[in-house]
């Protein structure tokens, strides 16, 4: 094995579901802000996930649907003003 080309930075970092509740701890490198109380009553850095093997379909066996509507009325209301302004600068036939 090389050296010097892995990171030397691995700890426990708590893996958080939360589409189901889920938690995990593992070990990883990846940078978190966050922290978190686990069960043995350490705190470890905390990473959020939207999706894990506990909520993924593939998994579960259950189909699961997102909330895009909430995601397109979002996306609509915030470039709603530039598509009013476009048809404001078009010339009239």
């Amino acid at each position: 094995m090389k050296k010097d080309i892995h990171p030397d930075n691995y700890r426990l970092v708590v893996f958080k579901d939360f589409s189901c509740d889920e938690a995990f701890i593992t070990k990883s490198c990846a940078p978190s802000k966050e922290t978190i109380k686990w069960e043995d009553g350490n705190e470890y850095p905390l990473i959020k996930l939207e999706i894990s093997n506990k909520s993924h379909p593939f998994f579960t066996g259950k189909m699961k649907f997102v909330d895009t509507a909430g995601r397109i009325d979002k996306f609509n209301k915030k470039f709603a003003k530039f598509a009013k302004r476009k048809t404001e600068d078009t010339p009239a036939e």
